[in-house]
């Protein structure tokens, strides 16, 4: 059997990168950056004011202890944020605000606060301390015309779209979302709100596995469930390899004399890459690559495994195709001793806070086999324990996968 580092290497290996589209902004968030977004101008355009008061020249602040006005300037005009920039005269004040550029002639700003105004004149509060330049943005004082601003490969954010609309941009692009197939295998599941026997259970991997690929920002995703049958599961699993790029299908992998995914699979022409993987849990994975390149995933059918596998091989196979910026590894404190005696690498849930140093710390979850998907909805992700230890220490570090964010 392979090991994990092995498998995830023939996963990423096997992965062809996605093809890029054009999209608007407003639908960008979420997606993979497939351009470098260049400063349009100058941030901020212009020496942008940061209070509301008045703006003047300091030169025309008379420090001279005999000047009895040097605390008073007549007030010329008013210039508000997105007014066309006044020319200040010698010894006048403007009345600004803020975000207003700053006047021609004018350094200095003082806040609303610390003036009166009498008569159409401003006076200076005698205790405030009058400095040059306070309270100005300097024009291209956070990046100049031309800057790089961001890469491609960034998952884009709402704090990016803010970047990318300052620059007048209103399409991006992007790499194109993979149109996936979710695919329950099994006579014995039933769908919520569908009657049920005694001997039945509800299906319930598909939709999680949905909604887990949906968290990621993998939204072209598609469910449908095939009974245990060779012929209807060779007709359906063709057509879908016809339509979609990535199939994702939970059960009948394992070495029952119902589980025809395999064979069916190599009835179709698609290549095995590798069957089974030394982990726990999630040991009996199928991975292989269609003729014409699509990705083919057959996840074991207990729900834990299942979830995991979705989470460690198949989000970052779609991530590698999209060709998003990796991020570093995360890592994790145990909160607890764990004991794990087999050969393998342990994928343990956990939960996950944080102590008075700053640490990460993860709890163990225990899980009454790897078909208890209750007890998952306690935890935050996994951490992946050495297959070659089996005492691992209170305070152990290790690397640490989110369920939802890397």
């Amino acid at each position: 059997m392979l090991t994990t580092a092995a498998a995830l290497e023939a996963v990423l290996a096997a992965v062809s990168s996605s093809p890029t589209e054009t999209i608007d902004v407003a639908t960008a968030t979420g997606r993979v950056l497939r351009q470098v977004i260049r400063a349009e101008r100058d941030q901020p355009p212009f020496d942008r004011v940061t209070m509301d008061g008045i703006a003047f020249s300091f030169s025309d602040y008379d420090l001279s202890e005999d000047n009895k006005n040097r605390y008073t300037l007549p007030i010329q005009a008013m210039q508000a944020a997105g007014d066309k920039v006044v020319t200040l005269e010698s010894g006048h004040c403007i009345e600004i605000m803020t975000g207003a550029a700053l006047p021609e002639n004018a350094d200095c700003i003082v806040p609303v606060e610390r003036i009166t105004v009498v008569d159409g004149n401003a006076k200076i509060d005698s205790e405030y301390e009058v400095k040059k330049g306070r309270f100005v943005h300097p024009r291209g004082s956070d990046y100049a015309k031309g800057a790089h601003l961001l890469t491609a490969g960034k998952v884009i954010s709402p704090l990016d779209i803010a970047v990318i609309a300052s620059c007048g941009i209103t399409e991006l692009e992007v790499a194109t979302d993979p149109l996936v197939r979710v695919i329950s295998t099994g006579n014995e599941l039933v769908a919520a709100g569908q009657p049920i026997e005694a001997h039945q259970i509800r299906l319930s991997n598909g939709p999680a596995l949905v909604s887990l690929l949906g968290s990621h920002g993998y939204r072209r995703v598609e469910h449908d469930h095939i009974v245990d049958d060779v012929d209807t599961l060779r007709e359906r699993l063709r057509q879908h390899l016809q339509e979609a790029s990535v199939l994702v299908l939970s059960g009948g992998v394992s070495m029952g004399k119902a589980d025809y995914v395999p064979e069916v699979l190599a009835e179709l022409d698609v290549e095995v890459i590798f069957h089974k993987i030394s982990q726990r849990p999630g040991k009996p994975m199928w991975f292989g690559k269609g003729p014409r390149g699509q990705l083919v995933f057959a996840l074991p059918g207990n729900p834990v495994s299942a979830l995991v596998c979705c989470r460690q091989y198949v989000i970052s196979a779609l991530k590698e195709a999209s060709a998003a910026s990796k991020n570093p590894p995360q890592f994790a404190a145990l909160a607890s001793d764990v004991s794990f005696k087999p050969s393998l690498t342990c994928f343990q849930p956990v939960k996950l806070f944080s102590n008075a140093a700053g640490q990460t710390i993860a709890m163990p979850v225990k899980t009454n086999t790897s078909g208890d998907f209750a007890s998952l909805s306690a935890t935050d992700g996994y951490v992946e324990l050495a297959k070659d230890q089996t005492e691992f220490p209170a305070g152990s570090a290790t690397v640490l996968r989110r369920w939802i964010v890397d």
